[in-house]
């Protein structure tokens, strides 16, 4: 099976982002030996990739979890039977037990509403684990095709970092959040990291020198790893400046807002060139 490949259904690169669906999966390690009781799946809508109310609840129930990963941004529910994939869009929280994996989304809704749950497995042992999203952009799948995946941005080498940019016309940042190229980053990541770097995201992608793949592969690295340290995308250091009419934390000039591969962008035309 595979997503849909337009509109609202297509990979997003949006929140959360791979730190946010890795809190989720060690969340979600919780449930794992557990035997699926129930299924509640009549948001239809969230169903993609041709998966159907009845298939899943044919396919799941009584279904043991057997493991719990992550690519990019899916999140991957191993059982002894199908494989579950659920993605969260910019708004969707996972739920394990009544309690949220993660408290706040940048984008998201601070407050819950029952009418916002769009998917959820009931257990044999107790306990539940459900998706809270709002904008309905999140969507469950099952046997997702992996292979439509590029390798995840946590975990990518520097020789295959180059290989997936280089030679591509697009911006760097359309490169970077096509997740068919690289897993896991999204907008605030991107930007996070091309700040760090000092590459400007309108770039094209095949300009990009030997050196500056070399440092873009550093910075997504040392970015990753410093972000998840600190709890999660939304605490970059240029964070607090994504917005409109404020100075580059690193050296005071005007930041640049405008709109790069699809996504709102923020980037200093000083230091990122």
């Amino acid at each position: 099976m595979s997503w849909p490949t337009c509109c609202s259904h297509s990979i997003r690169s949006d929140m959360p982002e791979l730190l946010e669906v890795e809190a989720y999966a060690g969340a979600a390690l919780a449930v794992v030996g557990r035997t699926v009781s129930a299924v509640d799946a009549g948001d239809t809508w969230y169903l993609k990739g041709g998966t159907t109310r009845a298939e899943l609840e044919v396919e799941l129930d009584g279904a043991v979890i057997t493991g719990v990963r992550r690519i990019g941004k899916l999140m991957l529910v191993d059982t002894d039977g199908p494989i579950l994939g659920l993605r969260f869009g910019m708004t969707g929280r996972l739920m394990i037990d009544g309690s949220v994996a993660i408290g706040r989304l940048e984008y998201s809704s601070r407050r819950r509403d029952p009418a916002w749950t769009r998917f959820a497995l009931d257990f044999d042992e107790g306990g539940r684990l459900s998706i809270d999203d709002p904008r309905r952009l999140g969507g469950v799948e099952l046997d997702p095709d992996e292979s439509r995946l590029g390798p995840d941005a946590a975990s990518i080498d520097r020789d295959e970092l180059a290989s997936r940019i280089s030679g591509r016309a697009a911006t760097v940042k359309a490169v970077l959040l096509d997740q068919h190229r690289i897993a896991g980053l999204g907008n605030l990541l991107v930007d996070e990291t091309l700040w760090r770097a000092g590459i400007a995201p309108g770039r094209r992608a095949r300009d990009l020198t030997r050196a500056e793949l070399s440092i873009l592969h550093e910075k997504i690295v040392e970015t990753i790893a410093v972000l998840r340290a600190r709890g999660g995308s939304h605490t970059g250091d240029l964070q607090e400046f994504r917005v409109v009419g404020a100075s580059c934390p690193r050296d005071g000039a005007d930041l640049s807002h405008d709109s790069t591969g699809g996504r709102s962008t923020y980037w200093c035309p000083v230091h990122q060139v």
